[in-house]
């Protein structure tokens, strides 16, 4: 991981730094849309906080359990090292939602409803926490102007195609959250693009292929979209909203602009940088 600066026996680091920030836009999005929808915005940031550490642990644990698991029998020690790197976003994502979920519970909030407005927010924070990561792709076959030197490398910037990609999903769902159909939309289309993006952005990095081309990280993809689908159909059929209160959209062209502001200010940071 990149150096930033240190302040005495504490180093900070390009990821770490991102991913603080992103979490905090992430949380602060998903309390502006707590107020809208009338919802506590004291439990949603609690919500927010037990994903937060639910998803850093079950990014770890998908990580160990499914790229290298031979490394940490035998180093144990190393499970606790996150710094050295080795996070899995399908199982930040899982353990994320497991953790939100027993908290939603134990408070009885509406589960769909609270999903919805914490959707948004997260890829927001899946974006900009992408911009500090430092797993490139791989070597270009053909040079190309936006490559990025690693190693003596020009190899695919993967991190940039998947934060552009994360922003354009979070234009999409900034504007259809004021457009349901039933609760939960948000969240199922959250998970079903993006998991879509991530098995796109996935052809341009370097992971053991499992089938011909297609690598863990696709196959896991492949489950989310099926699990989206099949929650998709079961909340359409059984939790239509019954009324048309907040269908009004949002400004298109105000959010496309912030999109847009937003992926170049990213793509300065992570060429300065990353480059």
């Amino acid at each position: 991981m990149k150096l930033i600066f240190s302040l005495g026996p504490f180093n900070i680091h390009f990821f770490g730094l991102m991913v603080a920030i992103a979490s905090m836009v992430g949380i602060g999005v998903a309390l502006m849309e707590a107020k809208r929808k009338g919802l506590d915005q004291e439990r949603i940031l609690e919500v927010c906080l037990y994903a937060l550490v639910g998803g850093v642990v079950g990014a770890r644990l998908m990580y160990i359990l499914v790229y290298d698991p031979a490394h940490y029998l035998q180093n144990p020690a190393d499970i606790i090292m996150i710094s050295n790197g080795g996070l899995s976003i399908h199982g930040g994502i899982v353990g994320g939602a497991l953790a939100a979920i027993i908290y939603i519970k134990k408070n009885k909030l509406p589960i769909w409803k609270v999903a919805d407005t914490v959707a948004p927010g997260l890829i927001l924070a899946q974006g900009i926490g992408r911009v500090g990561c430092d797993v490139f792709g791989k070597v270009m076959s053909s040079p190309l102007p936006w490559g990025i030197t690693y190693n003596g490398n020009l190899v695919h910037p993967a991190q940039a195609y998947e934060f552009i990609l994360d922003y354009l999903l979070f234009s999409y769902l900034w504007q259809k959250r004021k457009d349901l159909k039933y609760d939960g939309q948000i969240f199922v289309h959250y998970l079903m693009i993006f998991a879509l993006i991530r098995g796109v952005v996935e052809f341009s990095r370097i992971n053991p292929s499992v089938w011909g081309v297609f690598t863990v990280s696709h196959v896991l993809s492949i489950v989310m979209v099926a699990a989206g689908t099949i929650i998709a159909i079961y909340l359409k059929r059984n939790k239509p909203l019954k009324t048309d209160i907040g269908r009004k959209r949002t400004n298109i062209w105000g959010t496309l602009l912030f999109v847009i502001i937003l992926i170049l200010f990213s793509l300065i940071i992570f060429y300065g940088v990353q480059g």
